[in-house]
Order: C-alpha cells, then structure tokens, then sequence
C-alpha cells in the first residue's frame, strides 16, 4: 500500500474553529490556594487547541485597598517564575523567617540605641550643622590641607 498523506480540509477546519466559538468559554478559574493575608488565587489552564494560554489572577481580601501585599511566592507563582502553586507548609516556613527577621532587628536597633545613649560613638567637631558628614579631629576636611589639631 502506498503511504497517504492526511490531506487538510480547509472547509473541515473553517467549520470546527467556527463552532468552537460558540462553545462556552471557561471563565471561572479553578482555585488553587489563598495565603495569610486573605487573598485567594485562580488559573485556568491552557487550552493549545483553541489558543488559549494559561491565566492566572487573585482576588484580594480587601478589595478597596490598592496597597495590596503579595507573598513572594505567590507573586512568583502569578508571573510564571515557578510552576506549581507554594504549599501551606512553605508559606508557614518563611512567615516564621519573617518574623524572625523582624525580632531580631528589633533588637538590633534596641542594642545600637543603647550603645548611642551610652556614648559609644566617637566625639565630633563641635559646630558641625545637620546634614553633612561627620568631622573628626584626626581627619583631614579637604584633600592637602592640615587636619584641624595642627591649625591651632
């Protein structure tokens, strides 16, 4: 037997496009998880046959506010960046990295602000007005020019 080529039916595939397009469309994403904030996220997938690619979009908790917070790895989800939707367990991991982070600058700052009450800092120039940098006696001011001991 000879090999036959399929030969394509330009009126077939004309009439198939045609009443696909009076197929209802899906517009109602399939829910693939929400995170702490609230916020609830969707996709639907892609369909090569009719073109459609796969979109994906969330629903925010609040949906007045326009400074809405995103985890990392949804936002990375929604973009593309990563295939699969984060677990629950993955999202729990790196709020307590969070918040850990968050402790431990707090504490940063409470020990810097006890070491400036403290004075730890070294003593400046008298005189110096706000906004520059800090002058030291041992430091020359310009380039060449003596530092300021050797002036007096």
């Amino acid at each position: 037997m000879a090999n036959k080529k399929p030969t394509r039916d330009l009126i077939g595939i004309i009439w198939t496009n045609f009443w696909r397009s009076f197929l209802p469309r899906k517009y109602r994403g399939d829910y693939k998880g929400d995170d702490y904030f609230g916020n609830k996220y969707f996709e639907i997938p892609a369909n090569p046959a009719v073109g459609q690619r796969k979109e994906r979009w969330f629903e925010p908790a609040d949906k007045e506010a326009f400074d809405q917070e995103l985890t990392a790895e949804w936002e990375a989800w929604l973009r593309g960046r990563r295939e699969e939707p984060p677990s629950r367990d993955e999202l729990i991991k790196n709020l307590q990295v969070i918040e850990m982070k968050k402790r431990n600058a707090a504490e940063l700052d409470a020990q810097y602000a006890k070491e400036k009450d403290a004075g730890a800092l070294p003593k400046q120039v008298e005189g110096e007005t706000i906004g520059t940098y800090p002058k030291y006696k041992d430091y020359e001011i310009n380039p060449g020019k003596k530092p300021m001991d050797e002036k007096k």
